[in-house]
């Protein structure tokens, strides 16, 4: 039977399996649902997650030496404590203080320096400089103790520490080289800041008008004193360039200390000792393909062995020249960004007494190596270039293909140490590139040599594969990751190997001495600080401990050089990432950015690999990070934002809108084709395929991205949509333009939108609309053709405006224009009535048309119901008689030219409706059936589709309502018209108004006679004033009538029967004559007989067609109604509105307008 507690136990199993199971399906979800995004490949630009790989170090240095050899222990960690301070002292100095003084007045335009600001920047910097005198005497102080610790280790006199004789701490002595080239480093940054310097006088001489004045600057003056005096302290000690000069000139024996340094002559024996032993392994290795930090610890060297000569004052004159041999190799160093070093100068000037001895022409020599190195340099970089193209692109290969393999576990060691030297290669590499780069760029500079287009196009591509080595590292994070950790414990074991058959050794040998012991103790320190993650720290006691085993001859030489280079692979693969990015790191670039333009020019030119432009932007991203130091401005954003603006401004200038401007062009001129422009004939004119940039990813720069296939197509978008506006008859152009970008280039285009035009646009309905009154003054009616003629104008042809015209640009505004320019014309027709009115009030004509009305009343039975014509004749001549403007006009020709423009105006209302039809029918031309039209939003419905498409089917309901009904039939715009203005002309008020159909008469013959006036122009050269129609005076006419309600009165005239019987009366008289002539053979005569009979028919012919169009015009106003029948009519609809029934056919249909 179970237990309770086991049945309990496997309970939790049980739900622990079921936990453990559910949880990797919902991991498994996870993973499927990233699956797309997620894979071993890391994107530089997006990087939301980085990964450091260097191990951080948790125990101290006291706790990593310990063995049973207390003294040995102490030696040890004194010497281990002194490297670390070291290391961190050059950290801070790189990244801190370095960049502090190089960007020192960066950021600033030299057009927009106000007065005072370079003050302001120094008073900002002085701080800065206060902490760099702090760390500069901290420098001092690591010095000499170092030199102090080593002197007690050295030292015949005083009591024996540790056995020394074959002990070599050469570490230490690297340590101290690195301390004296950071010194060197900021006196050469401060040699070379002329701005530094400059702003550094400005601020004195501000100081030293503020002592003058210190109540005017608000100062306490016992204050301004102890300022001046610190001034003066960082002067001499940082802008004077003596850093390194006071640091080696410094008293090294101090009989407080009681260690003796300058007559301990074993010390100096061991110090001259490790300055050759670096230097031979320095000397091998350096301008070799090999080399990785030889140039640094060369300067190192150098400094050291300054150091040695202030100290003891002696000379190895053939180290000397071997120091000064090797300028011939590498004529220089790069020590920071811009900051060159030539090591020649340097030892000249600091070992005078050697360089006495040296002879001058050797020294010369050296510095005419300089001008051929660059020479040189020049002439082979477009060689090295492709050279390390292959190498770098083939070693690219080898890390995806080495990382992409499924490592094996019989073959585990041979396959980890092929990663180890693929990645060893790619640190090589890096480093001669950026060698190549940072000299060759920083010697031009400082030299002050032009360099060719050539040598900067190779030098980008070079940039450009630097950065492709640090990529590659970064793509494969996850796997590189991985091997590190697997590659450093092989090798620590190799190590550990190679030390334990070392340390069997020694315990065999049964001998004792003080010695052996200390090998023995330093052994085991080795083994365990290996024993362990591979820390710096743990690295560094390492090679101190191998310092002190290797005498004896503890090794067999053929163990001690591969266990030399296993450590120099631990070191470099534990600090592979920092190496990588140390040595990729480009942030140099900002003192060489003028290269950027002609690389970009560069870039345009040759599109076909435009990909290569994300990593000179990764380059340039590499200086923010230093910037963040600098210390001279309010905020280090100000400095940032001046680089970010000048590189996107050369970027647009060079690169972004030539490239848009390149692109309109070539789509302009493929529409155009047709016109010949110029030869583009790929054979002779060559091609650009510049379609590569706009399958570039986005460009990260800053904290935005560059996204130069979305700039283009924005340009294009913003082009074309711009010019369309300005000629909108131009729309199909560019929407061929916008189909073309698409095919050619893939750029999605935004259709513009804009209404459409057509080359036969005319006159645009909003143009009259505006100026309506210039319009109906300027253009002549045709009410057969419904068509606008100009009157006269300036070139050789007359505008015509028709019914497509309008229609078209009803179509480009959209139908509610319509109304608005009935609105419009509303408002016009009122001012031109005011006018109207005033002349019918007027008593000339008032008197002589109710005298005319009365003589008419009493004699139509006479003359049988008509109105006299010579009654009308005298009525025009009365007018005449009244005055005449300057161009001749009477007051009865204005009149008629009145009523002409009220009839124009009318015209153009039947016009717009008219376009109105026309526009609809044309858009609602591809319905099939307009009686029959489906319910979309309906069918929709029923077959349940989504909420959009039903909004969509319901939008598209409403136009097709819209267009059936417009289509149908359109506004009675003149019902309108007329009912607004009918009321105020027939009221009581308005009686002068009623004597207007007596006016008519007079009018028509005025009309008549101006018409043939007209007419004859036609045929002559000068045809001022021409015109063959002006049916405007009928329209007119006819609608003014119908406000008064006077058809009816104007018919009891009987007028056009007046004025035919008249005219016929005339002819039959004429015919009469000839007939009695043609016998007495008059030739004379018969010619005026027959030229009269001529005019007469004109004069009637005349009279008839402005009879014809007067009717016409009448039925557009329902002439058949007088107003009390439209009344009448209008209560009856309603009655039988009421009533229930429709009144279907039984009022009278109007008839259709045309």
């Amino acid at each position: 039977m179970l237990h309770p507690s086991e049945i309990h136990t496997e309970v939790q199993l049980k739900n622990y399996g079921k936990f453990l199971e559910e949880y990797t399906s919902q991991l498994k979800g996870i993973e499927d649902a990233l699956d797309d995004s997620i894979g071993d490949v890391w994107d530089f630009t997006l990087d939301p997650i980085a990964l450091k790989l260097l191990p951080y170090e948790q125990s101290s240095l006291l706790e990593l030496i310990k063995t049973e050899n207390k003294v040995l222990n102490k030696v040890i960690t004194v010497y281990a404590a002194l490297c670390s301070e070291v290391k961190k002292l050059k950290y801070e100095a790189e990244t801190k203080f370095y960049n502090g003084l190089l960007y020192y007045g960066e950021g600033v335009s030299d057009t927009s320096v106000v007065e005072g600001e370079s003050q302001i920047q120094m008073g900002r910097f002085i701080s800065f400089l206060q902490e760099l005198s702090c760390f500069v005497s901290r420098c001092f102080e690591v010095v000499v103790n170092i030199v102090h610790q080593l002197a007690a280790l050295y030292n015949k006199g005083a009591t024996k520490i540790i056995e020394s004789s074959g002990v070599h701490f050469q570490t230490v002595y690297e340590h101290l080289g690195e301390l004296l080239v950071v010194l060197l480093t900021l006196d050469e940054i401060m040699e070379n800041h002329g701005t530094l310097k400059d702003h550094w006088k400005m601020y004195k001489r501000l100081l030293k008008s503020v002592h003058h004045n210190p109540g005017k600057f608000a100062i306490a003056e016992e204050k301004l004193k102890p300022f001046e005096k610190l001034l003066l302290k960082l002067e001499g000690q940082l802008l004077d360039g003596m850093i390194l000069q006071a640091c080696v000139e410094q008293r090294f024996d101090d009989p407080g200390e009681g260690v003796a340094v300058a007559k301990n002559s074993a010390f100096a024996e061991e110090f001259a000792f490790n300055i050759r032993t670096i230097f031979t392994n320095v000397e091998s290795k350096i301008g070799e393909p090999s080399e990785i930090d030889q140039r640094d610890k060369y300067a190192g060297v150098c400094g050291l062995f300054v150091l040695h000569f202030h100290i003891f004052r002696t000379v190895d004159k053939k180290l000397y020249k071997a120091l000064l041999d090797v300028c011939k190799k590498v004529p220089a160093v790069t020590l920071t960004a811009n900051i060159i070093w030539f090591p020649d100068t340097f030892l000249v000037a600091k070992v005078p007494a050697a360089a006495k001895l040296m002879d001058k022409k050797s020294l010369q020599g050296i510095k005419a190596q300089r001008d051929t190195y660059l020479q040189q340099r020049a002439q082979t970089l477009t060689k090295d270039v492709q050279s390390y193209y292959v190498f770098v692109t083939s070693w690219m290969m080898k890390m995806e293909a080495i990382l992409s393999k499924e490592q094996r576990s019989e073959k585990l060691a041979e396959d980890l140490s092929s990663r180890c030297n693929v990645f060893v290669q790619g640190i090589l590499y890096a480093y001669s590139i950026s060698t190549i780069i940072k000299t060759t760029m920083n010697m031009y500079m400082s030299m002050q040599r032009p360099m060719t287009k050539t040598s900067v196009k190779a030098l980008c591509r070079l940039v450009e594969l630097l950065k492709a080595v640090e990529h590659t590292f970064h793509r494969r994070s996850m796997v590189v990751a991985d091997s590190v950790s697997h590659i450093t414990q092989q090798l620590q074991s190799q190590a550990l190997n190679t030390i334990g058959s070392a340390k069997k050794r020694v315990i065999s040998d049964k001998k004792y001495s003080e010695q052996r012991l200390d090998v023995l103790s330093s052994l085991v320190l080795a083994e365990n600080a290996l024993n362990g993650p591979s820390t710096k720290e743990r690295r560094l006691v390492v090679s101190l401990a191998l310092s002190v085993s290797t005498q004896m001859k503890t090794f067999k030489d053929e163990e001690l050089l591969p266990l030399q280079l296993v450590l120099k692979k631990l070191d470099l693969i534990s600090e592979l990432r920092e190496r990588a990015r140390l040595q990729c790191d480009c942030s140099f670039l900002y003192w060489h950015r003028a290269v950027f333009p002609i690389y970009l020019d560069d870039v345009y030119d040759y599109a076909v690999d435009a990909a290569r432009i994300h990593y000179m932007f990764s380059a340039l991203r590499d200086s923010v990070p230093t910037m963040l130091h600098a210390k001279h401005m309010e905020s280090c954003d100000q400095l940032l934002k001046s680089y970010d603006k000048e590189i996107m401004d050369v970027f647009n200038k060079h690169l972004l809108d030539k490239l848009c401007k390149e692109i309109e062009k070539d789509l302009r001129l493929s529409v155009h084709k047709h016109l010949k422009l110029d030869d583009r004939n790929p054979f002779k004119v060559g091609m650009k395929d510049l379609a590569h940039f706009f399958s570039l990813k986005p460009i990260r720069f800053f904290n935005r991205f560059i996204h130069i296939k979305a700039y283009v197509t924005h340009y294009l978008d913003k082009t074309f949509y711009n010019l369309t506006t300005v000629a909108l008859h131009d729309w199909a152009t560019y929407s061929e333009m916008r189909n073309l970008a698409t095919q050619r280039y893939g750029l999605m285009m935004t259709e513009a939108h804009l209404p459409s035009q057509t080359l036969e646009q005319g006159l645009d309905v909003l143009e009259i609309m505006r100026n309506i009154h210039v319009f109906v003054s300027r253009y002549l009616y045709n009410l057969n053709n419904q068509i606008f003629i100009e009157k006269a104008s300036n070139n050789k042809h007359l505008n015509t405006i028709n019914i497509r015209h309008i229609a078209n640009s009803i179509r480009t505004h959209g139908t509610g224009i319509m109304n608005t320019t009935v609105n419009f014309t509303y408002q016009f027709l009122r001012k031109k009535f005011y006018i109207f009115s005033q002349f019918m009030y007027d008593e000339h004509i008032k008197s002589r048309l109710i005298k005319d009305i009365r003589f008419f009343r009493e004699t139509k039975d006479q003359s049988d119901q008509k109105y006299p014509f010579e009654r009308a004749e005298k009525f025009n001549r009365g007018i005449r008689k009244l005055g005449i403007t300057p161009d001749g006009q009477s007051y009865l020709d204005q009149f008629r030219q009145l009523i002409s423009q009220i009839g124009n105006a009318m015209g153009y209302v039947r016009m717009i409706r008219s376009g109105g039809l026309h526009c609809c029918s044309s858009a609602i031309r591809f319905v099939p059936d307009l009686e029959d039209i489906d319910n979309f939003e309906e069918l929709v419905k029923e077959e349940g589709l989504s909420e959009e498409t039903q909004k969509a089917a319901s939008v598209l309901d409403s136009v097709l309502e819209d267009l059936t009904s417009n289509s149908a039939e359109g506004t009675e715009y003149f019902k309108k018209l007329v009912g607004v203005f009918a009321p105020e002309f027939r009221s009581v008020k308005n009686m002068h108004l009623r004597n207007f159909y007596m006016i008519v008469p007079p009018l028509t013959v005025n009309f008549v006679e101006h018409s043939i006036g007209c007419k004859e122009k036609l045929n002559k050269k000068n045809k001022g004033g021409a015109a063959f129609t002006d049916d405007g005076f009928a329209m007119g006419v006819a609608y003014i009538l119908k406000l008064l309600d006077q058809y009816l009165e104007f018919d009891s005239l009987h007028w056009f029967q007046a004025v035919r019987d008249k005219y016929m009366k005339e002819m039959n008289a004429v015919v009469k004559e000839q007939n009695v002539q043609s016998t007495s053979q008059d030739e004379k005569l018969l010619q005026t007989m027959n030229l009269t009979q001529k005019r007469l028919d004109i004069y009637l012919q005349e009279f008839e067609l402005l009879h014809f169009s007067l009717s016409s015009a009448r039925i557009f106003f329902r002439a058949d109604k007088t107003a009390a029948e439209e009344t009448q009519e209008k209560k009856d609809r309603e009655a039988a509105a009421k009533a229930g029934g429709t009144s279907n056919g039984s009022t009278p249909t109007e008839p259709a307008s045309k």
